[in-house]
């Protein structure tokens, strides 16, 4: 049996005439958790309209005593931001209480707007967003039918939501179900949301199309392919904007998707890489630059790619000047590197500046990149699965190096291994973690260690 408390910012002696559970915020933030206390549950009706008000902290400290509480810190949250979703919401003139609309005719649509926004009071603002009301801006009216929805509502069992109680938290892990080469395969998708129970969140596979508000989730993990100029990235700022965690972060997929910005990175950060020169256009003089600092072949990148797209080998000066001309239709810079044969690439997995897992990526057969595109049969070529532990020191330091200059997220680090030298080639924000693959030494620890990452975060954030 539930113990229920209504929680108000000060004294309101007309609802403890009617209620005697009725307490002030001081006495829940000064009496509260009691001893050998019953499961409670708590109303908060303490205004929270504004970030770290009584009646944030009422529902924030009522989660981290276990109390179930309405609303909850997301709820609050997602209605402060303004970003509820216009679904049903139109069809209503007058307030909600508790999930009920005074116009009866309105009565689905307000159950069904509770069901996504728990909160006691809710209505619709002038520019037709769904706000959480207080008691304070209720008239004489408008108060005693809140009241007779109180009543009704401390003496029926609470069902909230759709997810059972178990979980903590809510996680949106964005993939693109269309996507030729997505990051994680359907297989390592399941295996993410299958950690995260575990962890407390409740994690579910969304498209874009079926996020209809960001602002209901505590995460994003985003398996989709990223890019700046991109629905990934702009998902991503407003999630962080939101006070979501966020993995990758929106300044990760800034940094890591420019090749510009790495390059320009690794020189000042002293990261070991290969040589490379940013080039601003196809002059004979800047050839002629070009074939003095490097010999070919040479290998030209567009600053944007993903999968070894936008990177090209060119064997003399007409193709170097086909190429550049080519390339700068689509960008001002271009750059320019020496090229270096290896029979693989190294692959380190880096997690807030641990090493996570490892590869070899053997390159795609007859073909100098892991990946071939132009080929019909054999896209990629082999792997190998390593404890980290196993990785060359010098690939392992500069693996972490170059991690350094981005974040702390989820980075994927492709190195090159010579004569006992490494050279890190890039750091992808959004790397391949497919089933087989890149878990073939840790097996379901490696979704683990992420998913505890994201738990950590959560925890937090929410002692922030």
């Amino acid at each position: 049996m539930f113990k229920t408390l209504i929680v108000v910012d000060n004294n309101e002696q007309t609802l403890a005439q009617s209620f005697e559970n009725v307490i002030t915020f001081n006495s829940y933030l000064r009496d509260y958790p009691k001893h050998n206390e019953p499961k409670t549950r708590i109303i908060n009706l303490c205004d929270s309209s504004q970030y770290l008000s009584k009646g944030y902290y009422c529902s924030l400290l009522a989660e981290a005593r276990k109390h179930q509480v309405l609303p909850s810190v997301k709820t609050i949250n997602a209605l402060r931001s303004g970003q509820a979703p216009m679904l049903n919401v139109g069809q209503i003139d007058g307030e909600i209480y508790f999930g009920n609309a005074l116009n009866e005719l309105q009565s689905k649509a307000a159950k069904s707007v509770f069901k996504q926004y728990p909160a006691p009071i809710l209505f619709v603002d002038e520019q037709g967003l769904l706000q959480q009301g207080s008691l304070s801006s209720l008239n004489d009216e408008q108060y005693s039918n809140f009241v007779e929805k109180l009543n009704t509502f401390t003496q029926t069992q609470w069902r909230i939501g759709n997810v059972q109680r178990r979980f903590r938290w809510d996680m949106a892990i964005l993939v693109d179900h269309n996507e030729k080469v997505p990051p994680s395969d359907k297989d390592a998708i399941a295996r993410f949301i299958k950690a995260a129970a575990k962890h407390g969140i409740n994690a579910q596979a969304l498209s874009f199309d079926e996020i209809d508000n960001i602002a209901q989730f505590d995460a994003l993990f985003i398996r989709q392919t990223t890019a700046i100029d991109h629905p990934t990235y702009r998902l991503a700022s407003k999630a962080q904007g939101l006070g979501l965690v966020v993995i990758d972060d929106a300044e990760s997929i800034l940094r890591c998707c420019n090749k510009v910005y790495l390059h320009d990175a690794f020189n000042y950060q002293k990261v070991p890489s290969l040589k490379t020169v940013v080039v601003a256009d196809q002059s004979a003089q800047t050839l002629e630059q070009l074939e003095e600092a490097f010999t070919y072949p040479l290998v030209l990148k567009m600053p944007e790619g993903s999968f070894s797209k936008g990177v090209f080998k060119v064997a003399n000066r007409s193709e170097l000047e086909a190429k550049l001309t080519e390339l700068f239709e689509y960008s001002a810079l271009v750059l320019a590197q020496e090229y270096m044969y290896t029979e693989y690439d190294w692959r380190v997995g880096v997690l807030n500046g641990r090493a996570i897992y490892a590869c070899r990526y053997l390159m795609a057969r007859n073909h100098w990149q892991i990946y071939n595109h132009d080929a019909k049969r054999f896209f990629s070529g082999g792997f190998e699965t390593l404890p980290t532990f196993e990785l060359p020191k010098a690939v392992l330091d500069a693996a972490l190096k170059a991690c350094k200059t981005v974040g702390k997220g989820l980075y994927g680090v492709d190195v090159k291994e010579h004569q006992g030298k490494a050279y890190v080639l890039e750091v992808n924000d959004n790397p391949s973690i497919d089933h087989k693959v890149e878990d073939g030494y840790l097996g379901d620890e490696l979704y683990m260690i992420i998913m505890d990452e994201f738990k950590q975060r959560l925890e937090a954030r929410g002692r922030g």
